[in-house]
């Protein structure tokens, strides 16, 4: 037979009001907190916990519980004053450094313009002076005080100078730089005599005028019996009736435009003064046939007129060495001949 079951025998039922239930689950749950978490959020206020959980319907007891989430770096403040010096520009530097530059801006825009301004006087004062001088050298060359007072006439052997300062006279009262050359060169080219001549102004009155004269070298005997002293180059210096003493003869083929005059005369021109005055006659067919015959009656066999100056040396030279010789060959001037 089946043994009956135990009845159960049920707890006694205790009444607890609705605060006391609250307490116990308070109390339960305020176990589990820590103690020193609670202190933290009681100081830190609403900012360091959570919002507060209600309790139980009905309870209006509020419920803690403990932040567990970790803090965010962005929200930690540091305190400026360990940061390195320098590290941070406030705005108040950004306005000293634009200050500072707009400055320095200034004093070079400043220096340039005062560099530019005085290389820029300098220039206009150079300028100045410079035209100053010029036109006051100008001016007075020009004006009466740099007036032609004299005539110096230099270099006139066979030619007076004062004949040559006479033919100058109308430049005379002329400011030296307005001398006519034309005019000059008018008067002079009367005078045979003079081969070249050239003007210096020194002031601020003397005129100088310098002649290089032609220098005779034969005479030509005309078809009407008279004699003509020439020149190298065939320019008739004076005319004779008789032949001048110290001049030689010039016989040339076809008068004084030939070539072969032009050759004899070079050959005399570029003797010694001494030696050229013991030539009696000069012979010449040709350009390079050149025949000199002494007043001694001794002949010189000349050749051409090239190398005429070492020829004249060479001609020295035999006839001191030879002085009985009737004849010389210095046609080729390096084996001069006596004979």
């Amino acid at each position: 037979m089946r043994r009956p079951s135990a009845i159960p025998v049920s707890a006694p039922a205790v009444e607890h009001d609705g605060s006391t239930a609250a307490e116990g689950e308070t109390g339960r749950l305020g176990r589990r907190r820590n103690p020193a978490s609670e202190a933290d959020a009681a100081g830190s206020g609403p900012a360091g916990t959570d919002p507060a959980v209600s309790g139980p319907e009905g309870s209006g007891a509020p419920i803690a519980f403990e932040s567990r989430r970790p803090l965010d770096s962005s929200a930690i403040v540091e305190d400026d004053d360990s940061a390195p010096a320098g590290s941070a520009l406030t705005a108040r530097d950004l306005w000293q450094a634009t200050r500072a530059r707009r400055r320095a801006l200034r004093s070079e825009i400043r220096r340039f313009t005062q560099r530019s301004r005085r290389r820029r006087i300098a220039w206009i004062v150079g300028a100045a002076l410079t035209v100053l001088v010029v036109g006051g050298s100008v001016g007075a060359a020009y004006s009466p005080l740099f007036a032609v007072q004299t005539i110096t006439v230099e270099g006139a052997s066979a030619i007076k100078p004062a004949e040559v300062q006479k033919a100058l006279a109308d430049q005379l009262g002329r400011p030296l730089a307005l001398v006519d050359a034309s005019a000059v060169k008018a008067a002079l080219v009367r005078f045979p005599l003079i081969e070249t001549y050239r003007l210096e102004a020194h002031p601020p009155h003397d005129l100088v005028v310098r002649l290089v004269e032609r220098t005779p070298v034969g005479v030509i005997q005309q078809s009407d019996g008279r004699f003509t002293v020439v020149d190298a180059a065939g320019v008739v210096l004076s005319t004779a009736e008789a032949q001048p003493p110290g001049y030689a003869l010039i016989e040339v083929a076809g008068g004084t435009g030939t070539a072969a005059f032009v050759a004899a005369g070079t050959a005399l021109r570029t003797l010694p003064a001494e030696l050229r005055a013991q030539v009696g006659s000069v012979t010449a067919s040709t350009p390079d046939d050149i025949v000199l015959t002494l007043t001694s009656g001794t002949t010189v066999t000349w050749g051409s007129a090239d190398q005429s100056a070492q020829k004249a040396l060479v001609l020295q030279r035999l006839m001191g060495a030879n002085p009985g010789a009737t004849s010389f060959d210095v046609s080729s001037p390096g084996v001069g001949i006596a004979g």
